[in-house]
């Protein structure tokens, strides 16, 4: 079983920044594929960011693009989501995913229903 612990949201102003925080449980974390996703209020969640377990592949959804910075430090077991030039639009919880599975493939997971672990979230919220 692997258990996600989100940190590090809040209330920051229109182009401000935020550093995310997802660390997990578990000895093979170095092998989990790790994705953060988001859902604002009467919204479907979303895919913000993916990275694998190589660290060598990731994905951005076009929204966040040169905004967003995911990444990864297995010997802290903690997956990063760095969050610049912050728009009200990015206002939702996030929320951190692993994929256990996809290891030893190189390959990254870019749909929720591939991820099997979920944290519980972490509210942003972005004033204008």
């Amino acid at each position: 079983q692997v258990q996600l612990v989100e940190s590090g949201g809040g209330l920051v102003q229109a182009g401000g920044s935020l550093r995310l925080s997802c660390a997990a449980s578990g000895r093979t974390f170095s092998r989990y594929g790790m994705g953060w996703f988001r859902q604002a209020p009467g919204k479907e969640r979303e895919i913000v960011a993916a990275l694998s377990w190589s660290g060598d592949m990731t994905y951005y959804t076009d929204s966040v693009k040169g905004r967003f910075t995911i990444s990864r430090d297995n010997a802290k077991n903690t997956v990063y989501l760095q969050m610049n030039s912050l728009k009200p639009e990015d206002t939702a919880v996030y929320f951190c995913a692993a994929d256990p599975f996809t290891y030893p493939a190189r390959s990254i997971r870019v749909v929720a229903d591939r991820y099997n672990y979920w944290g519980r979230g972490t509210q942003v919220t972005v004033s204008s």
